[in-house]
């Protein structure tokens, strides 16, 4: 387990480490390309140092990295704010949001899809305002007004991923208690529930409920999500949210394991055909 600075300085390194082979280039030859040391080059593909974005352009030039998907997620791994020359807007909440937050962030943002276990509330991508709201009230002890609507705000700006193009591949198995909780009120949830129906008929998300009589599962142990990126390279990671930071599981092993059970939790859950006649019901009472 790591945090997500060190999970992003090993991935950035092993990544260019990989496109460096490809390129057929031993390290000292990629170092005299751009005019450095060997042990500079080294230490960034081993993430024991971190490197500037300016220094990541230089050697994705040096290898013959056209793709912009790639060197935009390269980039963004190195810290850069831009995205295919786009400032990355959450760095305006600099002053507001937890480093943790705003890497994950930069993750979801990054991401070609994302798997979610859900055994509490519903997921952030999915969240009315209302609710939004209600739930930040809750986790966030002394928080006023303002500092609300900016989290909020957040909150729902982290949504334009299920808007751009593409969009996010979102896969999110709901424990039933999700539906069940009274977040905000009956009128608020009543506004939830209509969002899931909305979200569940989208073709890019694929939304599914794990109902209490599926009994004890392997999701008991708490949410999780897997994201995964499209550059095909080995970059996906799974994140655990815990009440004072976000850790990152990163190895092959680990990632086999959480797959493995998000396919199980997903075969157990109800259909997303069912499962959207389920959330009806749910919010007609039944």
């Amino acid at each position: 387990m790591q945090h997500g600075p060190a999970v992003r300085r090993r991935k950035l390194g092993a990544e260019l480490r990989s496109l460096r082979a490809r390129a057929g280039l031993t390290s000292g030859e990629a170092a005299r390309l751009v005019g450095w040391h060997q042990s500079k080059v080294s230490r960034i593909e081993t993430g024991t140092s971190g490197t500037k974005p300016a220094d990541v352009r230089l050697l994705l030039d040096a290898y013959g990295v056209a793709d912009p998907h790639l060197r935009s997620l390269m980039l963004a791994l190195a810290g850069s704010e831009e995205s295919g020359g786009r400032e990355h807007w959450w760095h305006a909440y600099r002053g507001v949001l937890p480093a943790a937050y705003r890497d994950f962030i930069s993750l979801e943002s990054q991401a070609g899809a994302m798997r979610t276990l859900e055994t509490t509330v519903v997921p952030g991508l999915l969240q009315t305002p209302e609710y939004a709201r209600a739930v930040t009230r809750a986790a966030v002890e002394g928080a006023d007004e303002e500092q609300l609507d900016t989290l909020v705000e957040v909150r729902i700006a982290r949504q334009d991923v299920l808007r751009r193009e593409p969009p996010l591949l979102l896969s999110a198995v709901l424990d039933e208690a999700v539906l069940r909780r009274e977040v905000g009120g009956p009128e608020v949830m009543a506004r939830q529930l209509g969002r899931l129906r909305e979200a569940a008929r989208l073709p890019h998300v694929r939304l599914q409920v794990l109902p209490f009589s599926a009994g004890a599962h392997i999701g008991v142990t708490g949410p999780f999500v897997i994201f995964s990126f499209p550059s095909g390279s080995d970059l996906d990671v799974v994140v655990l949210d815990h009440l004072t930071s976000s850790l990152y599981l990163e190895r092959k092993e680990d990632l086999e394991a959480y797959t493995e059970a998000f396919n199980a939790l997903r075969d157990h859950a109800l259909s997303p055909e069912e499962s959207l006649d389920y959330i009806a019901a749910t919010a007609d009472g039944a």
